[in-house]
């Protein structure tokens, strides 16, 4: 009702004024409120009929793909930098790649296991890996390696600037894997020289350089002005398995690889910057064991009770932080990888407790160390 209160308007004539003022009102509303309504319509129906017609799909098109070519994500130019192009283990979960990080250094960039999914990351993302110097395995399991060709392909067609085949350094067996690869891909390479040319697939370009990295000798790169340092880690029954510290005008970061709890982590790690530390919450792969026995799947039950056995938990990873005085922590080959926040905060419980200063990352993670300073900065490109 639009009647007000008559002790207000003394009348029943005020009454009746204000209710056809009301009702002329409310009209108005519903005639504005139709015509929107009609406008919008109209306005589908335009859209309908006109993404139908070829010239402007055309149009529409070559807008899209010259926003997309003229815009590509760029890594700091100086520095040293991290970009977590995949950050779950082998179980799935929505939007993320397996295990990848792009060490930049320099112009210079370093890809730290290359698993499924992560090529795509940085393919729609746009990095340019024509700068890529090599690729460092931490082990051999299937979800740090099944990108390579793809990362191969991307460093070797349409690069004028390449002079030599991919290097790749991996643990003992690693020549064993890129043979694998080699024989794979062999056709794929004769293939792609025989349509482009040389000056776009070289053959002689083609393929690998692998080392085998020799623990005795443990620095195994050190090019201007960066230092890469290998180290043993825990991951039985997988020997040997490794990670990395990379050292780089006064900055410095380290990659744990897959592996429990170690002193020799915490040896390697001592005041780097950044420490990105594997993570597992058993907790929740608990929680998978025992849903898994609940519908018969006593395998898959079985993997998950394997897996608490040779990996390290998000608080494991962070005493080892605090011990070796690392400014801060991401987690990262996280398992489960996190579906929603309350997964995450399940994740990583008991952390806070720990210490304050870490990073969940998620593909897309930005760690970015400018030289010769104390700045850490944490964004994200996706």
């Amino acid at each position: 009702m639009c009647i007000r209160d008559r002790f207000l308007y003394g009348s029943i004539h005020s009454d009746l004024i204000i209710n056809i003022l009301c009702f002329i009102f409310k009209e108005s509303k519903l005639k504005i409120v139709k015509y929107i309504i009609l406008i919008l319509v109209i306005f589908v129906i335009s859209l309908f009929v006109l993404s139908r017609v070829p010239a402007i799909q055309d149009r529409v098109v070559t807008n899209v793909i010259k926003n997309v070519l003229s815009n590509p994500v760029s890594l700091p130019d100086d520095g040293l930098s991290a970009l977590v192009c995949g950050s779950r283990s082998p179980l799935p979960s929505p939007g993320r790649a397996e295990t990848c990080i792009i060490i930049k250094a320099g112009q210079n960039l370093y890809v730290v296991d290359i698993g499924d999914g992560s090529i795509n990351n940085l393919r729609n993302w746009r990095i340019d890996l024509t700068p890529v110097k090599a690729v460092l395995f931490t082990h051999l399991h299937s979800d740090h390696i099944s990108d390579l060709a793809d990362l191969h392909l991307n460093t070797w067609v349409n690069n004028p600037t390449k002079t030599e085949k991919l290097k790749v350094y991996g643990p003992e067996g690693v020549e064993d894997v890129v043979n694998g690869f080699e024989d794979a891909y062999t056709l794929d390479y004769q293939f792609r020289n025989e349509h482009h040319g040389d000056k776009v697939a070289p053959i002689n370009l083609a393929g690998y350089e692998t080392f085998t990295i020799d623990l005795s000798n443990p620095i195994i790169i050190d090019d201007n002005g960066l230092k890469v340092t290998a180290f043993k880690v825990i991951h039985d029954p997988i020997e040997p398995a490794l990670g990395f510290r990379f050292d780089y005008k006064g900055r410095s970061i380290v990659i744990s690889g897959d592996t429990i709890s170690t002193e020799n982590t915490i040896k390697n790690s001592i005041n780097a910057d950044v420490l990105f530390h594997e993570a597992q919450a058993n907790h929740i792969v608990k929680i998978l064991e025992n849903e898994n026995k609940k519908i018969g799947n006593n395998l898959a039950a079985k993997i998950m009770a394997d897996i608490v056995t040779y990996h390290t938990t998000p608080v494991e990873a962070a005493e080892i932080a605090n011990q070796a005085n690392v400014k801060h922590l991401v987690f990262y080959h996280l398992t489960p990888a996190p579906r929603n926040t309350l997964m995450e905060r399940m994740f990583v419980r008991g952390v806070n407790d720990i210490r304050k200063e870490w990073t969940l990352s998620d593909d897309g993670t930005l760690v970015i160390l400018p030289p010769n300073s104390e700045k850490i900065e944490i964004t994200k490109i996706n």
